[in-house]
């Protein structure tokens, strides 16, 4: 089969097709990948920020059609449909049984670059091929573990569900899951592509009447208006914590989310967020970031909690049907989010739109034999 590889850090990413796929072992399935969504962290992958073996299939934010089941698989069957999570949810470890899912036990596996049993089903010219959160969705087929899948029904098309696995998931999910946003409230969201968007639109229905996009460049501020936000702040225009203290009649905001993943812009968002307000970090440093910070008398003496933010702390089996219910009420944005469908020869441009903030989400739509 024809996928996109990273070779190694730093470097772009090529279209092999002489990729090979093993058969599905116990606990786990084949599924066709219709839709991959192009997301931030695969860039993240690319450049370092997220560590893992190369070469690799990148790709954890896909949708598809279970083809074959391994031994022992009861979740799903062949012909479903399904979304595909970056984190399995095993249902039975510690963390998944005390209420945080988001982060199973289980997906400490993904560190090796394989599935749970530590090596990849996938080899190219004969050599051992990593896979992405064990998925690797910049393939149109993939062995994924069964706890990484979630049924969804039928009619719901495949390239918008793909954006729920990961984009969708994390930034709904933190407005909804991981803060606290009380209706009439106001929020501040630094950063405003795929996953910011989705913040933007998870504090829309959470009922916050006050929300300030914060963002360099104006056509993602413009994007914001569209999902959401009700003021904007151009952060290569002047101060930004003085652009969002003006639009929150001086106080900060109740709740500020940083979705970058960067040490100047997380010390804005606490600097933003008012005393006794809360800054959610959903965007992913690299390791040294946050050793660094500047802002410690902020949230120690104004009594501002700092929340970590991990998949939107989402529990993608009760999750993602109620997005989808959101979706089918018209609450929520997903086919909105698609500023361009691709074939997966153009992944490196891909990655170039979504550095030059040029697009909500580009979606890989595979073709198959």
């Amino acid at each position: 089969m024809k996928a996109a590889v990273l070779p190694g850090v730093d470097t772009p990413l090529e279209t092999r097709d002489d990729i090979e796929i093993a058969p599905p072992g116990p606990g786990e399935v084949r599924v066709k990948v219709v839709a991959s969504g192009v997301c931030h962290s695969d860039l993240s992958v690319q450049n370092g920020t997220i560590p893992l073996p190369t070469p690799i299939v990148l790709g954890h934010e896909g949708a598809g059609i279970v083809e074959e089941i391994g031994d022992g698989v009861t979740k799903v069957a062949v012909g479903d449909h399904v979304v595909l999570s970056f984190v399995p949810a095993c249902g039975e470890c510690y963390t998944c049984t005390n209420g945080q899912p988001f982060l199973c036990e289980k997906s400490r596996a993904q560190a090796a670059g394989g599935l749970l049993d530590g090596t990849t089903r996938l080899t190219s010219n004969g050599a051992p091929l990593h896979q992405m959160a064990c998925l690797g969705t910049y393939g149109p087929y993939a062995i994924v573990p069964e706890i990484s899948v979630v049924k969804i029904p039928d009619d719901v098309p495949l390239d918008i569900a793909a954006l729920i696995g990961c984009g969708v998931l994390t930034g709904v999910g933190a407005a909804l899951n991981t803060a606290n946003i009380r209706p009439g409230g106001t929020v501040a969201v630094i950063g405003c592509g795929g996953v910011g968007l989705n913040v933007i639109q998870g504090a829309r229905i959470a009922g916050a009447t006050t929300i300030i996009a914060v963002d360099m460049l104006p056509s993602k501020l413009e994007m914001a208006k569209e999902f959401g936000a009700t003021h904007t702040v151009n952060a290569g225009d002047g101060d930004p914590v003085a652009g969002v203290m003006a639009a929150s009649e001086g106080r900060g905001a109740d709740v500020t989310f940083e979705v970058i993943g960067l040490g100047p812009t997380i010390e804005q968002a606490i600097n933003m967020a008012r005393p006794g307000g809360e800054v959610v970090l959903v965007g992913v440093p690299r390791l040294d970031v946050m050793m660094n910070l500047n802002a410690a008398f902020t949230f120690l003496y104004l009594a501002k909690t700092i929340k970590g933010c991990w998949y939107g702390s989402s529990d993608v089996n009760a999750d993602v049907p109620k997005l989808l219910d959101l979706w089918r009420s018209g609450e929520l944005k997903l086919k909105e989010l698609i500023s361009k469908e691709i074939d997966v020869d153009h992944i490196n441009e891909a990655f170039a739109d979504m550095q030059a903030g040029t697009v909500a989400r580009s979606v890989i739509v595979h073709t198959h034999d």
